[in-house]
């Protein structure tokens, strides 16, 4: 092998050239080095390695990995073939198999630096810490005065939960020379935040001390300063601390807050003291919002009527928004009712607030008065009531945009979706330059399963040179995604919303590899705090509400395909009449023959023109979903994130209960219903599901009597 894999002197200073060109990206001419090579040596396993690796940088990845594959049958023991082969795979996104070649190269060489630094970035993006603290100590050992070597161990420390050793890493190198005044400042900063991490409060302020003259981020300093003399009890301190960053910014909720905190004033107490933070601050509607929050009585009386009063002068669409938070304190909620009814009476006579007042309003403080009232109604469920007021307000103003959309919500909450859409569009008809207004409207049609008519809406906003599903997608555009998914859900196009919903899977997939550029970005920016803060985001990121509606959407989609599987247009055909299933049939054949004239067009387009590289979508109708034989598996690829991001959601357990018993996996099965008595045991689907698990049980039987004295156990709990 090695005998092989010696070059004589010319061709050893090419191949060296080579790698040289390949970290400076320069990838046709990496290909050119390559060639001369293999003419004269074509078993040379590493060059042929480095040729794949060109060729998929070149986007021709089959060839790539060919000539890789090639390159290991040739050398074997080549920590460059097993290094380049674990290129391939991570930028493919395949870690556990780029991990595992790494892993090969460096038996062959355990010290090369540029294997253990990127294997040490796939150990973080992988998660595994303790790995990643070997692999980073190796790396500091090979080279002691690189900054981002020695910061890239206290970080992998921190990030294993050990930040006292990742204190002594820092500690031991942060007098190194480090860059920009600003990248020292963050390193100052990130130890600080260990000090915080470990929970000691007064070396993390003696620490601010030492090194205030050289932190860039006063305003972040400050913050900490003043968290910390909280913490420590130093409440004059603290105090002072907090008015001073209240006098910076007054509109910072949070300063306020922890300041009303640090007082530990009763309620009335805190409204004399917002009441003095008001007074020198009045533009603050952090602390205009907070003082409604602690008054009570005639004092919130007087209070939401001036605040009330302004708004509807001004015209805020928003002041409905601000004011429905106190609707749970019954009180609030009737005051806020008879002052918004009386200010309807009173303008509607004398164009004034109240009776006693002469001061006349604009007769814009009419129409947002009736817009307020309309919205409170709708809250409240009184639709005809809501309806009548949104009305009388379009009278007054037929113009105004935020009334029709108003008016279109009502309609939707009636469950007249029809005419909500139809309504809605009116508003967007009123401003055609408004995107928002053409979303929305896009958004109610799909909700009225009207998904040609909301693409060609959307179309209006998306680039022309490609299709609008395209951009949308391009642009990761996850509510169009889901409410589109869910249109053809309802439809029964089952193949549709699974494609659908696995783009949102997409996009999440991308926003966690995204991450990857960051690991050696941030340690060489110094952006370490941010960084931290990233890495422990991108652990929970599943737990968003557009994945959770998503999961849900694809698991009821792959249990309709599993309950009933699908004809070969693609829709359940089951409980339609003869002439649904010719109509439906028709509109499938229809649908692919379209799809099939696209791709037709696509494939005879001019080379020119592929050029551009206009993605080419190969399954338009989403066969591969639909036509899965393993449509139970499918579907807990879904759950299981669900299981573990979100188990106190009764959906979650639901679902993998559905999956379950389809399955027979029936102490699987009795556990999702253990869990789901945990969360509600009053829930509606839960009794349901306890009496469909006994039956089918009973329909199994007999089980082995294992699991048999184990579901008895169960049984017996629920």
């Amino acid at each position: 092998m090695t005998s092989k894999r010696e070059l004589p002197s010319k061709e050893s200073a090419v191949f060296k050239n080579l790698l040289k060109t390949y970290e400076h990206r320069q990838y046709k001419k990496g290909l050119k080095l390559a060639d001369s090579i293999l003419k004269k040596f074509p078993e040379h396993g590493e060059t042929l390695a480095m040729k794949g690796l060109f060729l998929n940088n070149l986007a021709k990845k089959e060839e790539g990995y060919e000539y890789v594959k090639k390159g290991l049958r040739y050398d074997l023991t080549s920590h460059i073939c097993w290094h380049v082969y674990g290129l391939l795979h991570r930028a493919d996104k395949n870690y556990e198999e780029a991990a595992k070649c790494y892993t090969h190269a460096l038996k062959y060489n355990k010290n090369d630096i540029h294997i253990l630094r990127d294997f040490a970035l796939l150990q973080t993006q992988m998660r595994q810490y303790d790995a990643l603290i070997e692999t980073r100590t190796q790396l500091l050992q090979q080279r002691p005065t690189n900054p981002p070597f020695w910061i890239g161990l206290a970080v992998a420390n921190q990030l294993a939960g050990k930040p006292d050793k990742a204190l002594a890493v820092l500690t031991s190198h942060e007098e190194s020379d480090i860059g920009s005044k600003i990248e020292h400042s963050e390193l100052l900063m990130y130890h600080n935040s260990l000090l915080e991490e470990m929970g000691d409060y007064k070396a993390a302020i003696e620490h601010l001390a030492k090194v205030e003259d050289k932190v860039m981020d006063k305003r972040a300093l400050r913050e900490k300063r003043a968290f910390f003399q909280d913490k420590l009890g130093q409440k004059d301190e603290a105090e002072k601390a907090y008015w001073n960053l209240i006098a910076e910014n007054p509109h910072d909720r949070a300063y306020v807050k922890s300041l009303l905190e640090l007082k530990e004033s009763k309620r009335a107490d805190a409204l004399r003291f917002l009441t003095e933070v008001h007074d020198k601050y009045p533009k603050s509607k952090a602390v205009e919002d907070l003082m409604l929050q602690y008054a009570e009585g005639e004092k919130f009386n007087v209070k939401v009527d001036a605040v009330l009063q302004n708004a509807l002068r001004k015209g805020v669409p928003s002041v409905f928004a601000s004011m429905k938070k106190y609707y749970g304190n019954a009180a609030k909620h009737d005051a806020i009712e008879k002052l918004v009814l009386g200010y309807r009476e009173s303008l509607e006579k004398n164009s004034t607030f109240s009776s006693s007042s002469d001061e006349k309003e604009p007769p814009t403080a009419l129409l947002w008065t009736l817009y307020f009232i309309a919205q409170h109604y709708d809250y409240h469920q009184q639709y005809d009531k809501a309806l009548e007021t949104i009305r009388a307000a379009i009278e007054h103003t037929p113009t105004v945009v935020e009334l029709y959309m108003t008016k279109a919500r009502i309609l939707k909450h009636q469950g007249e979706i029809q005419r909500a859409v139809k309504v809605m569009n009116s508003a967007r008809e009123l401003d055609l330059q408004d995107r928002f207004i053409n979303s929305k409207c896009a958004k109610y049609m799909l909700r009225a399963n009207q998904v040609d008519e909301a693409e060609k809406t959307l179309a209006l906003f998306t680039r022309k040179d490609v299709s609008v599903i395209q951009d949308l997608t391009d642009m990761q555009c996850q509510w169009f995604n889901l409410e589109e998914g869910y249109a053809y859900l309802r439809q029964k196009e089952y193949g549709m919303a699974l494609k659908r919903f696995h783009t949102i899977e997409k996009i999440f997939d991308d926003i966690y590899d995204d991450q990857f550029d960051f690991h050696t970005y941030c340690m060489r920016k110094m952006t370490l705090r941010a960084y931290v803060s990233l890495l422990r985001y991108e652990d929970h990121i599943r737990d968003h509400p557009y994945y959770l509606k998503a999961a849900k959407g694809a698991v009821e989609a792959y249990l309709a395909i599993a309950d009933k599987p699908s004809s070969t247009n693609g829709t359940d055909e089951s409980g339609m009449s003869e002439a649904e299933k010719k109509k439906a049939r028709s509109k499938a054949r229809k649908a692919e023959l379209k799809a099939q004239k696209t791709n037709e067009a696509k494939k005879e387009e001019p080379k020119k023109q592929e050029t551009k590289q206009t993605p080419v979508d190969q399954d338009p109708a989403g066969e591969k979903y639909l036509n899965t034989k393993t449509p139970l598996e499918d579907a807990m690829k879904f759950i299981k994130p669900l299981q573990q991001l979100a188990p106190n959601m009764i959906d979650t357990h639901a679902f993998a209960f559905e999956v379950y018993i389809r399955q027979k996996q029936w102490v699987l099965a009795i556990r999702c219903l253990l869990k789901t008595a945990e969360i509600d045991k009053s829930h509606p689907s839960f009794q349901v599901n306890v009496d469909r698990f006994k039956k089918a049980v009973e329909a199994a039987a007999p089980l082995d009597p294992n699991i048999q004295k184990i579901i008895d156990l169960q049984m017996a709990k629920l």
